[in-house]
């Protein structure tokens, strides 16, 4: 949890969010609250949320999916990492306390890899999350299995970003949480296709999103963006990733052409882009199907998809009978992965 002011004491606590546990990890620049889903002897799966969001809100759509929950609670222990000050119930950390940079954030990771005693692991991350844990990558290339990422930033603020970046740093200041501020990062998060309209209402997944966003802390969502804001551009690093990545992205993201600069710098022998038609930033909530079947190809790439034991998986979209045995081959990332589009059927 965040650290509040004063003296404070910083416990693994026994807290349970939907069958998790949470742990507070003390680093070297603040406490970060790490929720642990499964059996920690599975390979570990490590997921970083975007801006005022943490896992609850930016991953469960993707995690209560009963395909995916075959696909990855079956096969990983998930660790979900929030950022400072982001968790459930999390307190207002203290003004005086100096923002981290997105550098400090990354290597914030690193420790709490050693904390779980955890080796190489998968990242999942969306948007800023992404970014992280893309450089995170970088910096510790042999802690990182693969990278998921879904409508990950690469590049510093563009004018438009570094623009909004600065209306919602001056609502959080002034304003707090208000509506005003919800739209934004909702804007940020959704297509206009589930934000609605003057004559359709919101989607249940955006209102869903809007009362969390209640519950974030106005002080700890305008320091994490502030971070983001100083990002540097990691382009020229991208090259030297040789961990397989996965990119997705929404066609109505404002992010659409960040990730596919991102996903051309990559190397195309190790990386994959989906692109994901009439959705938003947050394809993880949004049209969740959509990410299975390229997910599956690539946990196969790493040995890592194992059918459950129990059940066949009849709802899978597929099964390991109907793969092409040259799919698994770490050079074919590039070849047959290329950049699809795909609809969630209604």
């Amino acid at each position: 949890m965040a650290e509040p002011c004063g003296d404070s004491v910083c416990l693994d606590v026994e807290t349970i969010y939907l069958g998790g546990k949470e742990h507070i990890v003390r680093t070297g620049s603040g406490s970060v609250s790490v929720i642990v889903y499964g059996d920690p002897d599975k390979p570990a799966l490590v997921t970083y949320p975007d801006l005022a969001l943490n896992h609850v809100s930016c991953f469960q759509g993707l995690f209560f999916c009963p395909e995916a929950a075959e696909l990855l609670l079956h096969n990983f222990c998930v660790y979900h990492i929030s950022p400072p000050g982001h968790e459930l119930g999390a307190a207002a950390i203290c003004v005086d306390k100096p923002v981290p940079s997105i550098e400090v954030l990354a290597d914030q990771i690193l420790e709490v890899l050693n904390y779980f005693r955890l080796g190489a692991v998968m990242c999942m991350g969306a948007m800023a999350g992404a970014y992280i844990l893309t450089l995170f990558a970088m910096k510790f290339r042999e802690r990182v299995l693969g990278l998921i990422l879904v409508s990950p930033l690469c590049k510093a603020p563009s004018w438009t970003e570094w623009l909004c970046n600065k209306v919602m740093s001056n609502l959080l200041y002034y304003y707090g949480m208000c509506g005003l501020m919800k739209d934004c990062l909702l804007y940020r998060y959704f297509s206009k296709e589930v934000r609605g309209s003057a004559e359709v209402p919101e989607s249940d997944i955006v209102q869903a999103c809007r009362r969390l966003l209640d519950e974030r802390q106005s002080t700890n969502v305008l320091r994490f963006l502030q971070a983001i804001d100083r990002r540097p551009d990691i382009t020229d690093g991208l090259k030297t990733l040789k961990c397989r990545t996965l990119i997705f992205v929404g066609d109505n993201s404002p992010f659409h052409s960040e990730a596919l600069h991102m996903a051309a710098k990559l190397d195309r022998r190790y990386s994959a882009l989906v692109e994901v038609q009439a959705c938003g930033s947050m394809v993880t909530e949004e049209q969740p199907h959509a990410m299975l079947i390229p997910m599956e190809y690539f946990l196969m790439g790493y040995g890592l998809y194992r059918p459950s034991q129990f059940n066949g998986s009849p709802r899978s979209p597929l099964s390991p009978t109907c793969i092409a045995p040259e799919l698994l081959s770490p050079e074919s990332m590039g070849l047959k992965l290329k950049p699809i589009k795909t609809r969630l059927s209604v």
